[in-house]
């Protein structure tokens, strides 16, 4: 047994039970978007979140213990994703990233932004020529320091 079973196994009783990512936030106390992230087993669950997904996901102690341990982070299977909407932020910092790192150093100075400190908010946004998705990511800046 390893998490990546784990995974798989909370997966397939979300779609078995119909349940929504939202959903499961609300009974883990989080935002939809870490707890989607911890699902998948990006991040750690306390003891008393890893309680609630035992009973959401039907999981047993061992795999519940997984989810209490430090994962190791970073979900993509290769250097260039081939599932289309991964690909498109992969395309997006391929085309922009050097947008970006240029507008943070111009107005933070030489550092980078935290994914530790940091936030995330998915919504839809209604527009009339189609919806659209709006993505907020909010991380604290790290400054380089000298020694």
């Amino acid at each position: 047994m390893d998490r990546t079973e784990v995974t798989k196994k909370i997966i397939a009783a979300k779609v078995a039970k119909g349940l929504r990512w939202s959903g499961i936030a609300e009974r883990l106390g989080q935002s939809k978007e870490w707890s989607t992230a911890a699902c998948l087993g990006q991040m750690t669950f306390t003891r008393e979140q890893a309680d609630v997904a035992r009973e959401l996901f039907d999981l047993s102690d061992e795999e519940t213990a997984w989810l209490q341990i430090v994962p190791y982070k970073g979900s993509l299977p290769s250097a260039v994703p081939a599932d289309p909407l991964i690909y498109r932020w992969y395309e997006i910092v391929s085309v922009y990233g050097t947008t970006i790192k240029e507008l943070i150093h111009e107005e933070f100075g030489d550092g980078i932004m935290s994914a530790i400190d940091f936030s995330m908010d998915i919504a839809r946004e209604a527009d009339p020529k189609g919806d659209r998705v709006r993505v907020v990511l909010s991380g604290k800046f790290l400054p380089y320091k000298t020694y």
